[in-house]
C-alpha cells in the first residue's frame, strides 16, 4: 500500500487542528478564508489555464471530443461540467463529456475501489475510440489516481492531446502529457477531505476551460450566451431580453424575431441587424463559423 501521508492534500492544516473545539461562526471564517486560498491557487496557474484552452478549442474546432476522467468529487465535477455546455452553449453531448470511476452510479453514491485500476480507465479510452482529434482531460485532486493514470497515458498513446489537473505536487510515476495545470490549494480544513478546497479549485479551473473555449468558438457574443435554444420559458424570456439588448427592437418584435429563428438568437440577432431572412441568417452565420460579430459586420 502506497503512503499518501507526504502529498500536499493529505496533511493536517495548522489553522484547523482545534475544529471541533470552534464556534460555528469561527469554523465558517476559517472556511471562507482557506476557500480564498483556492481562488488564488488557481490564479497562480492561469498560463496552464490558457494552453488547455487553446488545446481545447483546436479539437473542437477539428471535430473533436473533450473527455474529463475523473474518480469521486474530481470525476463528479468533470460530469457536472460536461453536463452544463449543451444547455449553456448548444453543444452536442458528444463534444464535452465526462467519465467517472464506477460509472453512472458513483455519480450519486460512492463506489469506493472503483479508483484504483488504471485499466478500466485505458479500456474506457479504448471504448470511447479516442483519437487524435480529441483531448482527455485527466482530474485528480491529490494526483495519484491510478483510473486517471490509465486513461491518460492510453489517450496519448492513442495519439490525444492529454491534460492534467491536480491540487497536489508531482508524485512518482505520473503520466506525461500535454499540460498540467496545478493550483496547489494545500491542505483541507478537514484533512483529506479535496471535496472542499481542492474541489473549488478543480470547478474553476473547468469552469475555465470550457466557458473561454466556448467564447472562442462563437458561443458567446459580448458577455451574452447567445448560442442556445430558447426551449423552456426562462430560456424563452431570456432569449428575448437578449435580441432586444442587440438590436435595440421591443419584446414583441424580439418575440417575433425568435419565432421565425426557430429559438435560436444568433439566428435572430442577424435577422433584425441585416434585414434578412432566418435561411439567409443561418447561411450567414455558417460562413463566419458561427462568430456573431462577424456575422453582422456590414462590408
Amino acid at each position: 500500500m502506497q503512503d499518501r501521508g507526504h502529498i500536499l492534500t493529505e496533511q493536517r492544516l495548522p489553522e484547523s487542528m482545534n475544529l471541533d473545539a470552534m464556534s460555528v461562526a469561527e469554523a465558517v471564517a476559517l472556511m471562507s478564508e482557506q476557500n480564498r486560498v483556492a481562488v488564488e491557487a488557481v490564479a497562480a496557474v492561469e498560463p496552464a489555464i490558457v494552453a488547455a484552452v487553446a488545446l481545447v478549442v483546436a479539437s473542437q474546432r477539428a471535430g473533436g471530443r473533450l473527455i474529463y476522467f475523473g474518480a469521486g468529487t474530481s470525476g463528479r465535477l468533470g460530469v457536472l461540467d460536461a453536463s452544463e455546455c449543451p444547455p449553456t452553449f448548444r453543444t452536442d453531448p458528444e463534444q464535452v463529456q465526462g467519465v467517472i470511476a464506477g460509472g453512472e452510479a458513483a455519480m450519486f453514491r460512492s463506489q469506493e475501489g472503483a479508483d484504483d485500476s488504471a485499466d478500466d480507465g485505458a479500456r474506457i479510452v479504448n471504448e470511447k475510440a479516442v483519437g487524435p482529434r480529441d483531448v482527455v482531460f485527466g482530474i485528480a485532486a491529490g494526483g495519484t489516481t491510478p483510473f486517471v493514470h490509465g486513461a491518460l497515458r492510453r489517450a496519448a498513446e492513442r495519439g490525444a492531446k492529454t491534460v492534467f489537473l491536480s491540487c497536489a505536487q508531482a508524485v512518482p510515476n505520473e503520466p506525461t502529457v500535454d499540460v498540467v495545470i496545478r493550483p496547489l490549494t494545500g491542505p483541507e480544513v478537514i484533512t483529506g477531505s479535496t471535496r472542499l478546497k481542492a474541489g473549488t479549485a478543480t470547478k474553476l479551473v473547468l469552469n475555465a476551460v470550457t466557458s473561454i473555449a466556448m467564447v472562442q468558438l462563437g458561443k458567446v457574443h459580448e458577455n451574452l450566451m447567445v448560442d442556445f435554444r430558447a426551449s423552456n420559458a426562462k430560456l424563452r424570456d431570456r432569449a428575448v431580453r437578449f435580441v432586444c439588448a442587440l438590436t435595440g427592437v421591443d419584446r414583441k418584435t424580439a418575440e417575433s424575431l425568435l419565432q421565425r429563428a426557430d429559438g435560436h438568437v444568433k439566428v435572430a440577432v442577424v435577422m433584425q441587424r441585416l434585414n434578412v431572412s432566418a435561411e439567409v441568417a443561418r447561411e450567414r452565420l455558417g460562413a463566419t463559423n458561427g462568430r456573431l460579430r462577424t456575422a453582422v459586420a456590414r462590408p
